[in-house]
């Protein structure tokens, strides 16, 4: 314990967050040579000791392609702990050109980084702890993925999202959190079963609070 508590935390020099960033982009080529894209889903392998388990490529493509439509050609889209979701959203705006929603990877995943200013580190433990620059109810769209099948985790993953979005929610999470999805966000469960590259023991599913195809 020293006499600096409660002082602001120091700040990492110029050269040392450079070094980072080179550091986080190396790892996303190193992971999958094989891969082009950096922006590929699966381009960074999964991390089970962080709970991480990317969707299936026609998920990813799903859940992105239905996040552009109800954000809008000039929305904004925040996916929280949903990597997968990101990257898909990333290689369709290429496509898309002008005409697609910007998006930003919120992550506990310090590797996603490389993303540069698309990348803001999230911890679900710290819901609120935000940088000054995301500014409340400004995303028209988010699509949240919480790493952890439990009350606390969902509790303080909402709390995130209700500060961020300006109305429209996608959740995707266990089918055992339906009635508190439904509690704390006035989610209802959808109809489309949305799929990981490595199944999982848990049954999945997602929820909306808006209407939406993936409801029927």
């Amino acid at each position: 314990m020293s006499d600096t508590d409660g002082d602001d935390p120091p700040q990492l020099s110029a050269a040392t967050l450079a070094a980072l960033q080179e550091f986080y982009a190396e790892s996303l080529n190193e992971v999958d040579r094989s891969s082009s894209d950096k922006y590929a889903v699966g381009a960074l392998k999964e991390d089970w000791s962080m709970s991480q388990f990317w969707y299936s490529d026609e998920t990813a493509g799903r859940l992105a392609a239905e996040a552009i439509e109800h954000a809008g050609t000039q929305g904004r889209i925040a996916c929280i702990s949903a990597p997968s979701v990101y990257q898909k959203l990333k290689n369709l705006q290429s496509e898309r050109g002008d005409d697609a929603p910007s998006a930003v990877l919120f992550e506990f995943d310090r590797r996603f980084s490389a993303y540069g200013d698309e990348f803001v580190f999230y911890d679900y433990s710290n819901p609120l702890c935000l940088p000054e620059e995301v500014v409340p109810q400004s995303f028209d769209f988010v699509v949240a993925d919480p790493p952890y099948l439990s009350e606390e985790c969902l509790s303080k993953v909402a709390l995130t999202v209700k500060y961020l979005t300006k109305s429209k929610i996608l959740l995707c999470t266990g089918a055992i959190m339906e009635d508190l999805a439904g509690k704390l966000m006035g989610l209802k469960l959808c109809t489309y079963l949305p799929k990981h590259s490595h199944n999982l023991a848990n049954e999945f599913r997602c929820y909306v609070n808006y209407e939406s195809r993936l409801l029927s």
